[in-house]
């Protein structure tokens, strides 16, 4: 999360190119994709400092890219993003503490971008893409990636239908000072927001209005959201004071449902949110750092993974003519990871974390690690495949 202001965003949705890195949380993870990409041109290094955060080079010709980012022993700074002339990521690496590396491949449209390091002295830096335009398509004129970025279209405009009336019976319970209905409905509202995280990241500031944790805000002031509720809940047991930022909670979904509905996909945004979301897992899930007054992280961590199988279940077809063995490995580590999660569930919700053994976690832990690092090498696999389409 954020504790920095971001540039202002254009509400008109443009193509989402790639939402998070191509590698799960870890440093063995960021080589996982290695020599992957297809026919990009070469890799563009970002090195993470206190000071800023520089691209060498700092300019490339239209088409697929391999970016790498390298924390140089940066305290403040653990995140690098890629972002567009709109103000929308196209790519991003976080949770990159100290001599962390890692990746992400994508698609560019020719135009003039920002490479941004949220805390650093100087935070920006420019990055240019030239040459023709590559396309907003890239690779949806093959049915079978067509068929994937469509259904992930419809996938999340589903989740995030689900998540307004969600959140709108959850505020509607906080505003009539309800606390034990609030709480019973705040596990079901953050589901389908966990489900499709990356693509509401993707639109900068709206995330850390709906879902930054008390330890990313600056000025506590300013601090809304679901984890506000959730602290006024269960460590207050009060909703006292939290009708307005219930209110804007529900504006700020509604807007997060108005630019789903005009944002276009292509395969590579599938198999980096897919990735993205097993790094939400690691960083945040399995360690309890999510959900600090609730302990709902199994919950959030069923979610993320959930999100993160329905968008490789989408370029399945389309993997399996470039790389039937990658998909047998990562279907089987899908199964062992909701193996391990299934003797945790609780009716419609799972036990607390803190209901965990220290062992029971590091299972949990191990089955992502597994898991993630052969989903990372799907991202340029894609982006190899749809550029030759």
């Amino acid at each position: 999360m954020i504790v920095k202001p971001r540039l202002v965003l254009a509400l008109a949705a443009s193509p989402l190119l790639l939402l998070t890195a191509c590698g799960g949380g870890t440093d063995s993870a960021a080589g996982g994709a290695a020599g992957n990409t297809a026919g990009a041109a070469g890799t563009v290094r970002i090195t993470l400092t206190d000071d800023g955060c520089t691209a060498e080079p700092n300019s490339i010709a239209a088409g697929p890219a391999s970016f790498e980012i390298v924390n140089s022993g940066a305290s403040a700074v653990t995140e690098g993003e890629l972002v567009n002339s709109g103000g929308r990521i196209v790519g991003e690496r976080e949770n990159l503490t100290p001599g962390l590396t890692g990746k992400f491949s994508l698609t560019l449209e020719a135009g003039d971008y920002t490479v941004q390091c949220p805390n650093a002295t100087t935070p920006t830096s420019a990055f240019t893409v030239t040459g023709a335009t590559a396309g907003s398509t890239a690779g949806t004129e093959d049915p079978l990636f067509a068929a994937a970025t469509q259904g992930y279209q419809d996938y999340v405009e589903g989740q995030v239908a689900d998540l307004v009336t969600a959140t709108g019976a959850f505020a509607a319970a906080v505003e009539a000072g309800d606390v034990e209905k609030a709480k019973a409905l705040y596990g079901p509202a953050r589901t389908p927001y966990e489900r499709i995280e990356p693509v509401a990241e993707s639109f900068g500031d709206l995330d850390p209005r709906i879902d930054v944790r008390i330890a990313d805000v600056a000025d506590p002031a300013t601090w809304t959201g679901f984890h506000r509720i959730e602290q006024a809940l269960w460590e207050k047991g009060s909703t006292e004071g939290m009708a307005p930022v219930a209110q804007q909670l529900v504006a700020d979904v509604a807007q997060l449902d108005t630019l789903v509905q005009t944002t276009t996909y292509q395969p590579a945004d599938l198999a980096n949110g897919a990735s993205g979301l097993l790094d939400e897992v690691a960083k945040s899930k399995v360690t309890g750092e999510e959900e600090a007054y609730s302990h709902l992280d199994l919950l959030d961590f069923a979610a993320n993974v959930e999100g993160s199988q329905k968008a490789f279940d989408l370029l399945t077809p389309a993997l399996q003519v470039t790389d039937p063995d990658l998909v047998t490995t990562i279907q089987g580590r899908f199964e062992d990871v909701t193996t391990a999660l299934a003797p945790y569930r609780q009716g419609d919700s799972y036990a607390l974390y803190t209901q965990l053994t220290p062992d029971q976690v590091k299972d949990l832990a191990s089955a992502v690690d597994a898991l993630a690092e052969p989903l990372s090498q799907v991202s340029g696999k894609v982006v190899g495949a749809a550029s030759q389409s």
